[in-house]
């Protein structure tokens, strides 16, 4: 057996990753090589995916928000991320079709993945954006979004439903895709310099 055979990626999930996101074979395959470096069991736990988030924005507490991203992703419920899991990841908060960017967004809002939002869950995810915004980005922020409710509640009232009313998947990705400012409130984007 040896070495190359673990330290190969399959051929199956080579073909997947080129179908489902933008990235090259060469790109796969190094990432698959760090991959295999990092993450010798061949998982990712929610405390690595923390880390590797916390890379990402030094100046912010990304914790409550890489665990929301991790449980959108962990697509078998097992409390892992395996490389398929962790490419698409890296395909869907980076690049990807706005389609199936908002199909992400929608499941990292279902925090309890029941197939709907509700405004509760919207303010949860909204926290934890807030958190990755460095304190002095927040300080500049407009003065209707300068709060995690204040966020959420702007950002619900574009999708014209009750506060105690739920969204469906359909209904989210219609909301943000005619509201420009709706799909700038769904993720933070740090602000250009």
């Amino acid at each position: 057996m040896g070495n190359a055979t673990s330290s190969a990626i399959s051929k199956e999930i080579l073909e997947d990753l080129k179908l489902s996101t933008k990235f090259t074979e060469n790109e796969i395959c190094q990432w698959y090589e760090n991959f295999q470096k990092q993450c010798p069991t061949g998982r990712i736990t929610p405390e690595e995916f923390e880390q590797i988030y916390e890379r990402f924005f030094p100046e912010s507490d990304a914790k409550s928000y890489a665990r929301h991203v991790f449980r959108s992703f962990d697509t078998n419920d097992d409390g892992t991320l395996d490389f398929k899991e962790y490419i698409i990841a890296l395909h869907m908060t980076s690049t990807g079709k706005t389609t199936r960017k908002l199909e992400w967004a929608f499941s990292l809002f279902d925090v309890d993945k029941n197939g709907y939002i509700n405004k509760t869950e919207v303010t949860e995810i909204c926290q934890a954006i807030f958190k990755l915004i460095p304190k002095e980005e927040q300080s500049k922020l407009p003065e209707d979004e300068n709060t995690p409710e204040k966020r959420a509640n702007k950002l619900w009232a574009y999708f014209e439903k009750k506060d105690n009313e739920r969204l469906a998947e359909g209904e989210f990705i219609k909301g943000v895709i005619e509201n420009e400012n709706a799909m700038r409130l769904i993720h933070y984007e740090p602000m250009k310099q």
